[in-house]
């Protein structure tokens, strides 16, 4: 096994490396200086089974195109097998056609990933279910539900705790959260005047005198979740905390966070954190762990799905 890792978030990739009894493989990952990307193993990939640890998070571009290239110097090396590890799937949300004559960007970067020569990918939390159908080889898509579990029982107190997701689309997820915990669900009916904007909030459900626990898989701008906090706070509920896998926390986000009714928002160290330090009211998890599990696991060719049993 050879676990090389990007420059997107190299401190979770030690995490994962420790957790495998093994050493990032050194390489040299750097840009000419017309800006291209430059890739060189420093060590030998020869009929190995090859990790690359890459989420594609900001800069977006920039880290993808470094993931691909990273990949195609495997695959040159003659890699036995090469597992591209994307904690977090960037173009996830453009998994559809929104309008007319508008891309599908998630079903072209599936593709480039798998024409640079992946055998396969392992992620986590993807924004729609429906990607793994995108791609032509196998995908694991893990879920943050154990890292969060253990987190979330010390706050948890039996009958007094609802779930809610953000949107109708969630619904499943916190299902899930609450089957775990038996607890109830709230959804919270949004009307999007434009993307990461939103004109009319309402709470279905009941949180009246209830802990709040939002769930979900990408928090952005942090707008929608704040005001998601709030129209939950003013139905009644006693406090409103959220548990969400990625932490994009774009623009002035961390900002809005710790201005908000928000007891605290945790998020996982699928993204690197770049908040400003002093920041009270967001908190990281590192998955590390579970995709170094994960990694074991596709290793020695055993069930990833048991991991979630």
């Amino acid at each position: 096994m050879k676990i090389i890792s990007g420059n997107a978030n190299k401190q979770l990739a030690e995490v994962i490396a420790k957790h495998c009894f093994a050493t990032l493989v050194p390489s040299n990952i750097t840009s000419f200086a017309d800006g291209e990307t430059r890739v060189e193993f420093n060590e030998n990939v020869r009929g190995k089974d090859v990790f690359i640890i890459q989420s594609t998070s900001t800069p977006v571009n920039d880290n993808l195109m470094e993931l691909m290239i990273m990949i195609d110097a495997a695959r040159r090396s003659s890699a036995n097998r090469i597992t591209a590890v994307i904690p977090y799937f960037g173009y996830a949300r453009q998994d559809r056609k929104s309008a007319s004559r508008t891309p599908i960007t998630a079903k072209l970067v599936a593709n480039l990933i798998t024409q640079a020569g992946a055998d396969r990918v392992l992620t986590m939390d993807l924004h729609a279910g429906q990607i793994q159908g995108f791609f032509d080889i196998p995908v694991d898509d893990l879920t943050s539900r154990i890292v969060f579990g253990n987190d979330i029982q010390q706050y948890l107190e039996p009958g007094d705790t609802v779930f809610v997701s953000p949107d109708a689309g969630g619904v499943v997820r916190a299902r899930k959260f609450a089957d775990m915990y038996a607890g109830n669900i709230a959804i919270v009916d949004k009307k999007r005047s434009a993307p990461g904007e939103c004109e009319a909030m309402n709470v279905i459900g009941d949180v009246k005198d209830k802990h709040a626990i939002l769930v979900d898989d990408i928090v952005d701008s942090g707008g929608t979740l704040c005001q998601a906090a709030m129209a939950i706070m003013n139905a009644g509920a006693r406090s409103v905390r959220a548990y969400i896998t990625h932490g994009v926390l774009s623009g002035k986000a961390c900002d809005t966070v710790e201005k908000s009714v928000l007891e605290e928002l945790v998020i996982t160290d699928s993204i690197a954190d770049h908040c400003p330090k002093g920041m009270t009211k967001i908190r990281q998890i590192t998955v590390g762990n579970l995709f170094g599990e994960a990694i074991r696991r596709v290793h020695n060719e055993e069930s990833v799905s048991t991991l979630f049993n």
